[in-house]
C-alpha cells in the first residue's frame, strides 16, 4: 500500500481500516490451548495473533533475591508469523518484546515473588513465560502482554514428588496475581499519534511508545 495514501487519510483522522485514532481492534481471547504447559492462552488482536505458556519448575534462588521466585520471559519470532522473522538465535526485536511484556509484569508487582519462595536460599519456583506469535499483522507487544496475562491467570501449579516437579499433572493451586498491567502501544506517524498501530501502518511509523 502507499504510504502516500495511509498519511493522507491520517490528516483527515481517517485509518486505512476504518478505525478512528483510538481505536483498538477487536480483542479474542482463549485459554488452555496447551494440555502440557501449566497455563496457556492465545489472543488475537485483529489479525495479529500470540500464544503464550506458562512452565513452572522448581530452582535456587538468585544470589540478590533469595526468599523470592524467578521469572523469565523469552519470545521467538518464527517465519509462520511474518515472512521478515529469521530462525535462528534472538534478534533484537525478539529481546525487546520480551522485554516490555517482562518490564510490565515486574513494574506493575501483580505477582508477589516472595510467595514463590519454598526454602529460603534454596528453593523457589520458577516461572517460564514463552511467547510465540504465530501471524503479525502489528503491534505485536499488546498481543503478546494479553496472551501473557491471559497464560499466567489460568496459570497452575504441577504437583511435587519427592521435591521435583511431576511434569503433566497439576494442582487445584492458581498463581495469585494482584493486579492484571493492560500495555498500550501508540504509533506516530507525522504529527497524528494512534492507538494499536497496524502492520502497514507500522511500515511508515515515525516512533512507537508503549504504555503499561
Amino acid at each position: 500500500m502507499n504510504n502516500d495514501y495511509i498519511t493522507s487519510l491520517l490528516k483527515e483522522d481517517k485509518r486505512i481500516d476504518g478505525r478512528k485514532l483510538d481505536d483498538h481492534r477487536e480483542i479474542k481471547i482463549e485459554y488452555n490451548v496447551s494440555k502440557n504447559a501449566e497455563g496457556s492462552a492465545r489472543c488475537k488482536l485483529g489479525e495479529t495473533e500470540v500464544i503464550a505458556g506458562v512452565k513452572m519448575s522448581i530452582g535456587e534462588p538468585y544470589p540478590d533475591s533469595q526468599d523470592e521466585g524467578v521469572i523469565i520471559v523469552t519470545a521467538e519470532l518464527i517465519p509462520l508469523a511474518n515472512p521478515e522473522f529469521e530462525l535462528g538465535p534472538p534478534n533484537s526485536w525478539a529481546t525487546e518484546l520480551a522485554r516490555v511484556v517482562d518490564r510490565g509484569i515486574r513494574e506493575s508487582k501483580m505477582i508477589d515473588f516472595k510467595s514463590l519462595c519454598i526454602k529460603e536460599g534454596e528453593k523457589v519456583w520458577m516461572i517460564f513465560l514463552d511467547i510465540y506469535p504465530i501471524n503479525d499483522d502489528g503491534n505485536l507487544i499488546d498481543a503478546s502482554v494479553l496472551a501473557a496475562l491471559a497464560a499466567l491467570k489460568s496459570a497452575r501449579f504441577p504437583k511435587i514428588e519427592d521435591d521435583k516437579v511431576v511434569f503433566g499433572e497439576f494442582t487445584n493451586e492458581k498463581l495469585k496475581l494482584s493486579k492484571l498491567p493492560i500495555t498500550f502501544t501508540f504509533g506516530k506517524i507525522g504529527d497524528t499519534i494512534m492507538l494499536d498501530p497496524n502492520s502497514k501502518e507500522e511500515s511508515v511509523l515515525y516512533s512507537r511508545l508503549s504504555v503499561s
